[in-house]
């Protein structure tokens, strides 16, 4: 599935786009990923409903200049006037990692609507973030200026230790190439430098006003949230079901795809109108 749609934002250009017929179908991505990690899964459903996939500015194909912010706020808002622009009405939406908070915030606080929404190994509530993840945030200006050499040795281990099973040489790749490019690299460390725990926080205090159906999905070898956060997170959503995904780590999307796949269409077939 082609992004081959462009929609610009507060000064951001965002990458987007969108096939098949049927009821309407948002998917998000978490950071250091974009929508590939969501494709196949909406080439799969697009035999069924409509879906939307989009790369959040400073990812993917979206725009990596300097000033655009990226921190969730940013991109809630971002979220939410795509939404618009797409004239999109109560879309279910299906969110992994930092696309969790992303969904979160701009129902809670932009006025986003959807008919349903399954968070996928979500970064959502305090505390959170990997340990490299950590050591970023707390060194700014120590890896924006390594070799590219150095930089692609670090993100390749990084990436691959989201997965609990390996990554095949070809995903992996897809997911590294768009930070390598003379933009992506300061765009990697850049959106790990704006990350702000505060927004997680906020949304964690008004989870109980969230009134549609959710359903938490959990790679259970997950080492970078743990299964524990995902449990926390479904107990604090009114009515939430949970599900724990065996042999899958923080990327589940690659884990064990058939399970994941199966687990989304029978979500959003059990929730359409």
């Amino acid at each position: 599935m082609d992004l081959n749609e462009h929609f610009e934002h507060e000064g951001a250009t965002i990458a987007c786009g969108r096939a098949g017929t049927g009821p309407n179908v948002v998917f998000c991505h978490g950071t250091p990923f974009s929508s590939r990690v969501w494709s196949r899964y909406a080439d799969a459903l697009t035999d069924s409903f409509t879906v939307h996939l989009w790369d959040m500015p400073g990812y993917g194909q979206s725009s990596m200049t300097p000033d655009h912010p990226v921190d969730f706020g940013a991109q809630a808002r971002a979220f939410a006037a795509l939404l618009q622009h797409w004239k999109l009405d109560r879309p279910h939406v299906v969110a992994h990692d930092f696309g969790g908070a992303v969904s979160l915030r701009a129902a809670l606080f932009e006025q986003a609507v959807y008919s349903s929404l399954m968070l996928v190994d979500v970064v959502a509530i305090p505390p959170s973030g990997s340990p490299f993840f950590r050591f970023v945030a707390d060194n700014p200006t120590t890896l924006d200026a390594i070799p590219p050499y150095i930089h692609e040795a670090v993100l390749r281990a990084y990436i691959q230790n989201a997965s609990h099973r390996g990554l095949a040489e070809d995903d992996l790749q897809a997911l590294l190439e768009p930070w390598t490019s003379d933009s992506g690299h300061p765009a990697f460390y850049r959106q790990i430098t704006q990350y702000d725990e505060r927004y997680l926080v906020d949304n964690e205090g008004r989870l109980g006003e969230l009134a549609l159906p959710v359903h938490v999905v959990w790679g259970r070898e997950d080492g970078w949230i743990p299964l524990q956060t995902g449990q926390r997170l479904a107990a604090l959503i009114p009515g939430a079901e949970f599900t724990d995904v065996p042999d899958a780590g923080h990327l589940i999307q690659y884990d064990n795809p058939v399970v994941l796949a199966n687990l989304i269409r029978s979500w959003l077939s059990r929730t359409r109108p």
